[in-house]
């Protein structure tokens, strides 16, 4: 199948209406349809900004990078990128062409 692997940058405490934005995330493409997601938590990186978030004892906590993904119909990533828009959240994103399907069914 074709479709579209969307990815969604974000840091582990970033908050919205008062839930983890990853968990918000994740609602809102349930509720859109897309079939699943995922959130990794990184042991490190950086953005824009160039600040290096690391996962080590002096770190302070929740600030380590944090990527949701998802594999998606075209319309349901822009509907999603849509609700983040109304919303007013600012995160960077990759949207790239995936093909998808299950290996191993019959």
């Amino acid at each position: 199948m074709k479709g579209v692997h969307l990815r969604i940058y974000t840091h582990e405490s970033s908050r919205h209406e008062g839930a983890l934005l990853y968990e918000w995330l994740l609602e809102q493409a349930r509720t859109l349809g897309i079939p699943g997601g995922s959130v990794f938590r990184a042991m490190a990186g950086y953005g824009r900004h160039g600040v290096l978030h690391e996962s080590n004892f002096f770190e302070l906590a929740g600030t380590e990078p944090v990527l949701v993904e998802f594999i998606a119909q075209p319309e349901q990533a822009d509907a999603l990128l849509d609700r983040l828009q109304t919303a007013g959240i600012q995160v960077f994103y990759a949207r790239l062409e995936a093909d998808f399907g299950i290996v191993g069914m019959k």
